[in-house]
């Protein structure tokens, strides 16, 4: 039996508890794609089936799930800056938006300690990320 992989780093997302289930998805996707594109090297090696078909690379190690309350995403928020984790972030307002410019611009109204977060993804070291996500709960 081969020993499972333990990654020096960690992918997560925290998401509020109260998003409704396609928000919660919705949410992850777009968080996601941050990470992979600050981190192009998370990406691997294209798939292909028995037949030769391509498909799309993945991230090479887990994404995991959190939820939390509005205090536990600020906390997280504010402990992401203070550590210099790279992060990517939604917004309440960019549920209203409908393209890339206009979520930009939703967020670049609000002050860091007044954005509506709804969502966060961040990625580093496995201990800093789990003090990151201090009091956040795996997603059920």
């Amino acid at each position: 039996m081969t020993e499972p992989i333990r990654f020096p780093t960690k992918i997560a997302v925290l998401l509020r508890e109260d998003l409704a289930g396609w928000q919660r998805l919705n949410v992850t996707a777009f968080l996601v794609s941050g990470v992979a594109a600050a981190v192009p090297e998370l990406v691997g090696e294209e798939y292909r089936d028995a037949d030769g078909t391509r498909y799309l690379p993945m991230f090479r190690q887990p994404v995991l799930v959190f939820a939390g309350d509005r205090s536990t995403l600020a906390g997280a928020h504010s402990r992401a800056l203070d550590r210099g984790l790279p992060m990517s972030i939604f917004t309440q307002e960019l549920f209203a938006t409908g393209n890339d410019r206009d979520n930009r611009a939703a967020v670049r109204a609000v002050g860091r300690d007044k954005l509506d977060l709804v969502g966060l993804a961040v990625h580093g070291p496995r201990t800093a990320v789990d003090k990151v996500l201090k009091g956040a709960r795996m997603h059920p």
